[in-house]
């Protein structure tokens, strides 16, 4: 089990399920809200819980994004035709205890930075 939170701690979270797809989004939405890229892993959204005051931003068609409306932390991901949530790897208290799988979304990555750990991009 895994717990998170925002940097006020309006909205807290707990995992309870096993993590999975762990990875580093480089798109240019991810970029915007996040102010750079967003690290996350994925859970069914059964298994994880959601406490206080969640805002959801439609960002697209296909997915919505989950922050703290007190201090903006961007917190969730949530495709709508899918069962699983996406949460930030950032927010977590403590140690995860995971590490990061692969970046996606590189094609968008901003020119600032290069990807340099040797981890799979697409």
């Amino acid at each position: 089990m895994m717990k998170g939170s925002c940097l006020c701690g309006g909205v807290r979270f707990t995992v309870t399920g096993r993590p999975q797809g762990l990875s580093a989004c480089h798109c240019g939405q991810c970029r915007k809200q996040s102010g750079h890229v967003w690290a996350s892993a994925y859970v069914p959204q059964t298994e994880i819980a959601i406490e206080g005051d969640a805002r959801w931003y439609e960002a697209s068609a296909t997915a919505k994004r989950g922050f703290c409306p007190t201090c903006g932390a961007f917190l969730f991901w949530k495709a709508h035709d899918e069962d699983t949530i996406s949460f930030a790897l950032g927010a977590i208290d403590g140690p995860t205890g995971m590490t990061l799988q692969k970046h996606i979304f590189t094609s968008d990555k901003g020119d600032y930075y290069d990807i340099t750990d040797g981890l799979p991009q697409s």
